[in-house]
């Protein structure tokens, strides 16, 4: 049984979640709650299953490793049934840059560690302009490099879909204006009829409180 560490609003862990509901992977969740006062990821117990203590980390059988990225590619060429990356280029190495646009570009720069950090540090609230800043400045170029639809990258679900739509429920929740954006949005909601991204959604999570 494939195991996966997980806090229900964490949108590294909610991308792992709908890869692995895509591929029809059986698997457990184990909630890690990273709010504020409990970070249990910070516990001895946690600790001990990952050094980094973040969120995802996911075990299965030898296997042990964090790094949502690190995950997707490993589940992707272990369990090739049901690929989310294109079998040709270019179009692999696009969705591949777009992943990563996400992951490397836009979600460091607004995680829950940065954004505390700079409240606590610099007596900045993040949510006032930094954190719809980096929404803005990545999301300005995932809309060019975007299909048509009628998901990210035309008639197929990829891992592009599975990156962009925690990203965007972020966005939401902070109330980003994204007008801007009609092709990401639209795939977005495409995407989040299918039932694989409607059980990885956070509020599907058990963890998941008001």
């Amino acid at each position: 049984m494939i195991r996966l560490y997980s806090y229900w609003r964490s949108s590294a862990a909610y991308r792992v979640r709908i890869a692995l509901n895509l591929k029809g992977l059986e698997h457990e969740i184990v909630p890690v709650s990273l709010a504020p006062g409990v970070s249990e990821q910070r516990g001895d117990a946690y600790r001990a299953v990952n050094p980094q203590m973040l969120v995802p980390f996911l075990e299965d059988r030898e296997i042990a490793i964090g790094q949502s990225m690190a995950i997707l590619e490993y589940l992707e060429e272990t369990y090739p049934d049901a690929p989310l990356l294109p079998l040709k280029e270019p179009l692999r190495s696009r969705v591949r840059a777009f992943c990563n646009l996400i992951a490397c570009d836009i979600h460091p720069l607004n995680n829950l560690r940065v954004m505390g950090f700079i409240k606590s540090e610099f007596d900045g609230d993040p949510l006032d302009k930094w954190y719809a800043h980096w929404i803005g400045e990545g999301f300005r170029a995932a809309e060019v490099l975007a299909s048509d639809g009628p998901y990210v990258f035309g008639d197929g679900v990829t891992l592009a879909d599975a990156l962009l739509v925690p990203q965007v429920y972020n966005a939401r929740r902070f109330d980003v204006p994204l007008d801007e954006f009609p092709k990401l949005v639209a795939a977005v909601d495409q995407a989040n009829k299918l039932r694989a991204f409607q059980d990885a959604a956070p509020e599907a999570q058990a963890d998941a409180t008001a």
